[in-house]
């Protein structure tokens, strides 16, 4: 009889489980796993080896993704059984790119993802690499800018803002010298704080009231908006008569609020635009140009991830149709049958000369102008021309003046009709977002100005095909300091950004020069150019310009 041997049995005082791994598995590859794999038997003797067995539909069915050539001994392989089946509740996976051919791969490359068209093939290729039906509407979707996924057109230009070519403001000659430059992001980290409140200098102009009905306007009781027949002037800083004799004793930096606004959040611009500066005797100018249109235009959505447009021409008609609500609706919400409130000083631009007979025939606009100057430190006294629209009556009988202006629906998918009532935080936290520097801007005129209040209008076209026909829908009313908050302006910042290009243009060694701040079409960036001084208009007005200290000394 044989004998009966023990194994070695090895104890486990703290738990279960070997205490140890064994010699003869110590140097074995370990094959890892997943959940999400599909095991099959740990032994299959009938499949092993059996020549038999010529069913090799689900020979590799269950083998595991990690299994390659030197670890395929650690697959395993599954019969099939008729009784039960592994569901996979695992996505498949897709092509990368479906207009291709199967079989030809074509790797990812920077600056392209899904939904990216093919390119386009060039005049001497040939080969199979080009042939389909597939492949031609691809190149003809890349020629129209839009390419065909998922049943919709997308624009494939309007996720790549940055790589949209568009034209400067103004064109860069080539005798001008960049003597500096700004980006965004280190404009963003400046801030000067504590800026004292402004003296009053002038006070001038007219104020006509509020008319309070318009604040219960809704989109079940809209208004029609209507043309009002008035002139709005629009006079740069140099040809204001007020800051002429202003600049004989006080400040030494003098602009309009619009120049100014559009420096102080200028890192929320995308389009292009410029303002000169003239620097006579250690003071400073800043004017916009005579056909510029970046001050005189509002601009639709500039700040959206999707631009309503990519064609220059149908920016412009949006932004004429911006510019057009824009003035009447701030025209429209006062009330001419009461005496307006005037200043001490008349309208500056009453008797200004106009060559166009047909304008002037026009009555000026009601708009009360306040000369206002702060103390910025380093001997920077800045002088600003500030507008504001309207004045009300408050609470106790207070006045309140009012800044008025308008936005105007140009999607209309997302159709103010329906959702400006109960949806009317989203939408508009939605135009803060796509308007965020035309928005910036007022707020911080309103700011200058120190108005009280913000009289925001929503205006819609009545037929979204007809951009002549226009209806008021609802009117919001902000404080200066809650707008600033809803879009993240800070005041500090603002500050920080003017003193910093004001000091560059003190720091020029000449004391009489003309220089140009340039917005970069295609860049977060604002350019300093010196230019010669009769640039931008002819003799007469370089003369003019060029006699204003000396005219204000006598004076």
């Amino acid at each position: 009889m044989a004998d009966f041997v023990l194994p070695k049995i090895t104890d486990n005082p703290n738990g279960w489980g070997p205490c140890a791994v064994p010699e003869k598995f110590k140097d074995m590859p370990y094959q890892p796993f997943s959940k999400s794999d599909r095991l099959g038997k740990v032994s299959d003797w009938a499949v092993t080896g059996n020549p038999m067995y010529n069913d090799k539909k689900y020979n590799n069915k269950y083998a595991s993704q990690f299994a390659t050539t030197g670890a395929g001994q650690y697959a395993y392989y599954h019969e099939h059984d008729d009784q039960f089946q592994v569901v996979d509740t695992l996505k498949p996976s897709k092509p990368m790119f479906r207009g291709m051919a199967r079989g030809r791969f074509m790797p990812m490359q920077r600056g392209r993802g899904r939904g990216v068209p093919a390119p386009t093939r060039p005049n001497n290729q040939s080969g199979n690499a080009w042939r389909g039906n597939n492949n031609n509407q691809a190149n003809r979707g890349w020629q129209r800018g839009k390419f065909q996924r998922g049943g919709r057109n997308r624009n494939w230009q309007s996720n790549n803002r940055n790589q949209v070519s568009r034209k400067a403001s103004v064109e860069v000659k080539l005798e001008w010298d960049e003597i500096d430059y700004y980006d965004f992001p280190r404009l963003t980290k400046l801030k000067l704080p504590d800026v004292n409140k402004p003296v009053e200098l002038i006070q001038a102009g007219t104020l006509e009231y509020y008319d309070k009905k318009f604040d219960k306007v809704n989109t079940k009781s809209e208004r029609k908006l209507t043309d009002i027949n008035r002139r709005i002037p629009t006079v740069t800083t140099t040809l204001d008569p007020i800051i002429r004799k202003i600049a004989a004793k006080h400040g030494n930096v003098y602009a309009t609020d619009v120049i100014l606004a559009t420096l102080m959040c200028c890192t929320r611009s995308v389009y292009s635009w410029d303002i000169v500066a003239t620097k006579v005797k250690g003071k400073i100018f800043l004017d916009k140009r005579e056909d510029s249109l970046s001050f005189d235009c509002l601009t639709v959505n500039e700040t959206a991830h999707e631009p309503p447009s990519l064609d220059p021409n149908e920016l412009k008609s949006l932004s004429e149709e911006s510019t057009h609500v824009n003035y009447c609706f701030t025209q429209q919400v006062l009330r001419t049958d009461i005496e307006p409130h005037g200043f001490k000083e008349p309208n500056p631009f009453e008797d200004d000369d106009d060559d166009d007979e047909e304008e002037n025939r026009y009555p000026l606009a009601p708009i009360g102008y306040k000369y206002r100057m702060w103390d910025l430190g380093n001997n920077i006294s800045l002088v600003c021309r500030c507008e504001q629209d309207a004045i009300s009556v408050g609470p106790d009988d207070k006045k309140q003046f009012l800044t008025i202006k308008a936005l105007n629906e140009v999607e209309h998918r997302s159709d103010w009709h329906q959702k400006l009532d109960q949806q009317s935080g989203a939408i508009i936290a939605t135009e803060m977002k796509n308007n965020s520097f035309k928005i910036g801007k007022w707020c911080l005129q309103a700011y200058l100005a120190g108005s009280d209040m913000i009289k925001l209008g929503f205006v819609s076209r009545v037929n979204p095909r007809d951009n002549k026909i226009h209806e008021i829908l609802k009117v919001q009313t902000f404080q200066p300091s809650e707008l600033a908050s809803s879009i993240n302006l800070n005041f500090d910042n603002c500050w920080g950004v003017l003193r910093a290009i004001i000091d560059a243009i003190n720091r020029q060694p000449e004391e009489e020069g003309k220089y140009l701040l340039l917005k970069d079409p295609n860049k977060t960036t604002i350019r300093l150019y010196k230019i010669p001084m009769n640039t931008f208009s002819d003799e007469e007005d370089s003369d003019e310009d060029d006699t204003i200290p000396e005219e204000n000394e006598n004076n």
